[in-house]
């Protein structure tokens, strides 16, 4: 997905830099005294490394024109933390007010955005389920309230199949049918791809 993008922007500085993290420094102070509107995007672990290399009192220059997207998960190379916990270190880090997210797996073809609380907004054929995390068949209702439990994914955004995802994360499902992601169930597998991007 975001090599794609990548492609589209055409842009000189879009690319990978997961094992360059000071030239992604470099880049991004480069965007941002040119005025450039940026999107760092990349897993969790990586923005926390990249945060803790360069702290606040390393440079002057704040990132008013970069959008910071974590994706989740330190892929077992860090603390577990809850997403609360890593958007508040992110925050004082780069100094921002607010940290989005997004939300998907490589065995669906959509994904879920959160701008604003780290509440998830869903396309209108992808659909969160709350089931209970002993009974995969028991499906919660938020309808009268908030639900929580483990997420089930139901994504048609493929013409041919339909993807039905029973996940190991945990979250809240609200009226609204937005959704938090709290964290994984414990004793489950690690899952996800390593990159961080421009």
């Amino acid at each position: 997905m975001v090599d794609d993008l990548i492609k589209q922007s055409q842009h000189p500085q879009s690319g990978f830099y997961l094992y360059d993290l000071e030239k992604l420094k470099g880049n991004l102070f480069s965007l941002e005294r040119a005025n450039q509107k940026t999107l760092l995007i990349g897993v969790t672990y990586a923005l926390l490394d990249f945060a803790e290399k360069f702290p606040p009192d390393s440079y002057r220059e704040p990132l008013t024109n970069t959008i910071i997207m974590e994706t989740g998960g330190m892929k077992g190379r860090r603390e577990e933390l809850t997403r609360m916990e890593v958007h508040d270190q992110l925050k004082k880090a780069f100094g921002k007010t607010e940290i989005h997210s997004e939300y998907g797996m490589t065995e669906l073809l959509s994904q879920a955005y959160a701008k604003k609380e780290g509440k998830f907004q869903c396309p209108p054929w992808m659909k969160v389920l709350i089931r209970d995390d002993e009974d995969p068949l028991s499906v919660r209702s938020s309808e009268s309230g908030v639900v929580a439990g483990a997420i089930n994914i139901i994504d048609l955004a493929n013409v041919n199949s339909c993807s039905f995802i029973a996940t190991d994360d945990v979250g809240k499902l609200y009226p609204d049918n937005s959704f938090e992601v709290l964290g994984r169930m414990d004793g489950s597998d690690l899952r996800g791809c390593s990159l961080l991007t421009v």
